[in-house]
This record gives C-alpha cells, structure tokens and sequence, in this order.
C-alpha cells in the first residue's frame, strides 16, 4: 500500500508537488464552469426540443424517453451511475499499482479528448452530445479520484485545510480566465452562438489537456508494497480490494457517517451548479450574457470565498464551518424558487451568495475527509467520496429528473433541493471527527 506523506520528505520538495497539485485543479475548472455550468445544459436542452418538436415533447435516449427538458439532468444521472461504478475501480487500481501519474493522464486525456469532441454537436445531435458527457463526466470523476489521493501524500495533517483550499481556489481562478474568453467569443466576437457555443464546449477540452501537463510534471508516484503486480493482476486486485473498501468502512462508522452526510449535502450542491444555467434560461428567462456573467462573478468571489472559509476554519473549526455555509445553500435554494423572471439583478444576488459559500463547501469537506482515512488507502476510499464531487450529483440529478418529468416544473424541481442541504447539516452534526480521526489512526489537528 502507498502511504501518507513521510516525515522524512524535505519542505521544499513538498511544496514543489503541492505547486503542481494545485494545477490540476485549474486544468479542469473548465470543464465544470464552461461546460457543465454555462453552455452545455441549456444547448443539449435546446438540441433536444427542436428533436422533440417543442419543449412539452419527449425523446429518446439508451431506451427511455425523457421530457426535453430534463434530457440533461437525465444524461447527468446515466453518467453518474457509470461513476458509482468507474471511481471505485480506478482508485483502488492507483493504490494497487502506485501508478497515480499515470491514471491521472489516462482518465484526464479521455475525458479532454470528448470534450474535444462537443464541437461536432449540432443540429438535432442531442444524442453525440448525451454520449460525449457521459464519456467526459466519468473519465472527470476518475481523474478527480486520483488527484485527490495525492492530498495526503503531499501535505501534513496541519496543513491539509491551508493547501485543499488553495487548490480550489486556483481552480475558481481557471475557470474564470476560460469562461472570460468564451464570454468575448459568445458576445463580442460576431461569431454565430451556435458555434461560438460549440468552440467554448471544445475549449474546456483543449484547457483541460494543456495544463494537465503541469501536475504530470511535478507529482511523484510513491512506491507500493509489491512491485511484481502485472496489469490483469491489478485489475482483479483492484475488484478485490473495492470490496474490502465497503467492508472496511463498517470499521470506521464515523467516517462512514461524514461520508454519508457529505454524499448527501455536496449531491445538493453539484446539483445546483449543473442546474443553474438551464434554470435561468428555461424557468427565468435570462440571456446568455447574463448567466455567463454571473457566474464568471461566482469563479471570482468563490476562489477569495474558498480561502475565506478557510480562514474561519482555521478560527473556528472546519466543522461548525461547513455546517454554517449548509444553512446559507438551505437559505439560497428557498430563494431561488421564488426569483422573478427577467430580474437579472436577484440572480447576481443569489450568484454572490453561492460564490462565497461554494469553494470552502468543497474544499474543507475533502480536507475533513483526507483525515478520517486510514493511511495507504488514500485513492480507494476517494474513491467513493468521488461519488458526489465535481460534475457528480446522483441523487439529486435524479431527483430533478423526476420532478421534472411528473410536474413538469422547474422552481418545484429546484425547491426539492432543500432536502439534501437539511439532512447533511443533520448528519454532520452528529460526527465525532476527533474520534473518527482517531479511529483511522491519523493525528488530530488544533481544530475540526
């Protein structure tokens, strides 16, 4: 088994892979603000209207038919399922092998190299285009699983809420710079939207390859207890060893109580992301600009939000921090339903209160979890906290779906999400982290 971060590592070389740890998380910021945030549901849900002959219309995909409009959630879901399956296999394979550099490319090339592919996504393709993010959402999913293993190995347990936070910022940071060139592309090159749409789609992809160089080039593989494993070997190690995961989880109920809580509340909040764009669209009626726009804010103010909730963390505790930015998504997604159409100004006000909240979320749950983990079973057990993380959202993807299809209503769809933001807040308070960390054999910090 791999192993967390040795004592013996000099700062300076630490510090060198954190830089490039960083990286990867500005790599792929694109393709959750360019693609799953903005442009891609409100563009397949137009595709598949037209498909449909009118938005009240069904089509078909995999077998099923779905309304038009919740042809995205729906294509969000499937891609999710396949996640639940991929994540667990791919981090118990990088702990398997050692070989997390090269996993990382693998699934990070896979999923730029679909995204690549969304400029060939026209006309009534809305079937390409359901394909091309499946393809690209797990191979995300996969990478993310082991770039997060790399947490552990490359920070002390002290510094763990300082460096996660870092690198969600700096990944706000990047999908702020690329979304700010789509937005000149959209709205002021005089290109026609429909291809500017397409190019910025693909330029997540080409963002996504171009910087994942950078982390490759910095992060080392950490050597493993065998060095005679062969591929085919792994690959069954890597089913055996997801089955001791699950199994190995009844060992650690606490950490299988945040596991479950943040499972639950960051289902809530990708769900909101992916949904944002479409509801402002289809239910709100806003441009394209002014979507772009606010959410180009949210990068902004979610990466000094990010090191905000850091801070306060550092202060008051990551814990009471995270369920006190929960009470602020409960506040948000009650507002949101009853937003006026066309009022552009009430949704740059629920943007800001997203952005300050949305980073810190994130950022501080994977520190919390990076030390409820048992050492050497890093990427195994990210693994499953990749189940709800960037662009992954089951429960609430479906959730949406299927209001979406019985009531055929987008502000009951996103009041339904208040019920994940109250029971995460319920689950999370009810975690001993101390002794969760404890029981998983890692040093406690000053504050959880």
């Amino acid at each position: 088994m791999t192993t967390s971060i040795a004592a013996e590592e000099l700062p300076e070389t630490r510090k060198r892979e954190q830089r490039g740890w960083y990286w990867y998380d500005f790599a792929n910021s694109g393709f959750q603000t360019t693609v799953i945030t903005v442009f891609l549901g409100p563009y397949l849900t137009t595709l598949a209207e037209k498909a449909a002959g009118g938005e009240d219309g069904f089509v078909g995909f995999l077998g099923f038919d779905f309304r038009a409009k919740a042809y995205f959630s729906a294509i969000v879901t499937i891609s999710v399922v396949l996640q639940i399956v991929i994540m667990p296999v791919a981090g118990a394979l990088a702990d398997h092998t050692g070989r997390k550099k090269e996993l990382l490319a693998l699934f990070a090339y896979l999923g730029a190299a679909a995204t690549l592919g969304f400029y060939f996504v026209s006309g009534d393709a809305y079937v390409l285009g359901g394909v091309l993010f499946i393809v690209a959402n797990v191979a995300f999913g996969a990478a993310m699983v082991v770039y997060n293993s790399f947490l552990p190995q490359i920070s002390r347990p002290d510094e763990r809420d300082a460096v996660s936070s870092r690198g969600w910022g700096f990944g706000y940071l990047g999908g702020f710079l690329l979304l700010a060139v789509n937005l000149f592309l959209y709205e002021g090159s005089g290109i026609d939207q429909g291809l500017a749409v397409r190019i910025s789609l693909a330029s997540a992809g080409l963002w996504w390859a171009v910087f994942t160089v950078i982390p490759l080039l910095r992060l080392r593989n950490r050597r493993v207890a065998s060095h005679d494993t062969t591929p085919a070997q792994a690959v069954g190690g890597s089913f055996r060893q997801l089955g001791r995961t699950v199994a190995d989880l009844r060992r650690y109920p606490r950490s299988l109580l945040f596991l479950l809580a943040y499972l639950i509340y960051n289902d809530g909040v990708q769900t909101v992301i992916s949904f944002s764009a479409t509801y402002a669209d289809q239910e709100l009626g806003l441009g394209k600009s002014v979507q772009i726009t606010a959410i180009l804010m949210v990068q902004l103010v979610a990466f000094c939000g990010a090191l905000l909730l850091g801070w306060l963390a550092s202060r008051f505790g990551t814990k009471r921090t995270v369920l006190a930015s929960l009470v602020v998504w409960t506040a948000v997604v009650g507002v949101a339903y009853f937003l006026q159409k066309g009022a552009a100004i009430q949704f740059y006000a629920i943007a800001f209160l997203i952005a300050i909240v949305l980073g810190g979320t994130q950022a501080l749950s994977r520190s919390l979890y990076s030390l409820v983990i048992p050492a050497g079973k890093e990427a195994e057990y990210f693994s499953l906290f990749e189940i709800s993380d960037k662009g992954s959202a089951f429960l609430g993807s479906l959730t949406l779906t299927l209001a979406l299809q019985l009531t055929d209503s987008y502000r009951l769809a996103i009041l339904s999400l208040v019920i994940f933001f109250v029971i995460g807040f319920a689950l999370l308070t009810l975690v001993n982290l101390p002794r969760a960390i404890r029981e998983a054999g890692n040093e406690v910090p000053a504050r959880v």
